[in-house]
């Protein structure tokens, strides 16, 4: 009868923990999506601008730390080095939380879909607006 007790509070307990798992992953993910709301018309803002030629209005979607760290010219030269002109696709990966930051993974796309290049994006929010922190080209 004792085992019988054991394996019942055992069940139990699992049960419990699973739950709580579920509802602690349920709560963060839907957390993440309400505050990760509005990175997506920035991030179009941002490749539209460059697209029509206004590397400042691009350039001006960043944080002021970002334009204190990088100047115009190394922005220049780093979307340069991107060679965005061979991209026509933007398929967006699943952000993370790191701080009060959240990095997203962005993979542009050649029109033959044989080129790939992913770029990680860090996004912080001032003042109820989402603000480029950060751009890094993932190596592969």
């Amino acid at each position: 009868m004792d085992g019988a007790l054991v394996r019942e509070i055992g069940t139990k307990s699992l049960l419990a923990g699973g739950g709580a798992l579920l509802l602690f992953w349920t709560i963060n993910a839907v957390k993440l999506v309400i505050g990760a709301r509005g990175i997506n018309p920035l991030v179009q803002q941002f490749f539209n601008q460059i697209a029509s030629g206004r590397i400042d209005g691009a350039y001006l979607l960043t944080t002021k730390a970002y334009r204190q760290h990088v100047n115009r010219q190394d922005f220049i030269k780093f979307l340069a080095s991107l060679q965005l002109n061979r991209y026509r696709n933007l398929k967006s990966g699943r952000p993370r939380i790191e701080d009060n930051q959240i990095v997203l993974t962005l993979n542009l796309k050649s029109e033959d879909k044989k080129s790939e290049l992913p770029i990680d994006f860090t996004f912080i929010k001032i003042d109820k607006n989402w603000r480029i922190d950060r751009i890094t080209k993932v190596k592969k």
